[in-house]
């Protein structure tokens, strides 16, 4: 039994949800979100909606709740939206953007410049005495997920000393050094 997909979703002042056939289109303050969807049934009583499957087989019952998650994701991203913020750890490793540029110093022989998407806002917090921090926002949350694991994965966090690119919040696994 998907506990998770029992659960109506409420729906905020402001946002409208709108179902074709086996599209979902949720609209709000901050943008309009798409999603396909199959195999299940998803309702508009209210100021709910409502995740039904057909049957309880395995299939149906995962879809159930995935397909609940995703609605929550989008009334929650066009209410309120989504941020994640990263944090650059290491000497020299800075960051800066203009507009939708950004432009990352990584301790490469180059500057790293990444091409953001216009949907995501970025933007970058150097404090003197603290590690530089780029914060992305956006109401898709796939979307700024992506682009923060994108951002991440030009230098992954290493176990030793911790330098590397990580989620503000992230608990770093850290190993001992050589032992004398």
């Amino acid at each position: 039994m998907s506990r998770i997909g029992n659960n109506p979703v409420a729906i905020p002042s402001g946002v409208t949800v709108h179902i074709d056939e086996n599209i979902i289109t949720v609209k709000g303050k901050l943008g309009e979100l798409k999603q396909e969807f199959s195999e299940v049934a998803i309702k508009v009583e209210e100021e709910n909606v409502y995740v039904e499957r057909p049957s309880d087989s395995k299939q149906h019952r995962t879809l159930h709740g995935l397909y609940r998650s995703l609605v929550n994701n989008m009334i929650h991203g066009v209410s309120t939206g989504w941020t994640k913020e990263l944090e650059l750890i290491g000497v020299g490793y800075r960051a800066s953007n203009q507009g939708q540029k950004l432009d990352l110093a990584l301790g490469y022989s180059h500057n790293i410049v990444l091409d953001i998407a216009p949907e995501v806002v970025v933007e970058t917090i150097s404090e003197k005495g603290k590690n530089p921090v780029v914060k992305l926002t956006s109401f898709d949350k796939q979307l700024v997920g992506q682009v923060a694991a994108k951002i991440r994965g030009f230098r992954k966090p290493e176990p030793y000393k911790g330098k590397g690119i990580k989620f503000v919040g992230e608990l770093l696994r850290r190993k001992a050094g050589k032992s004398a």
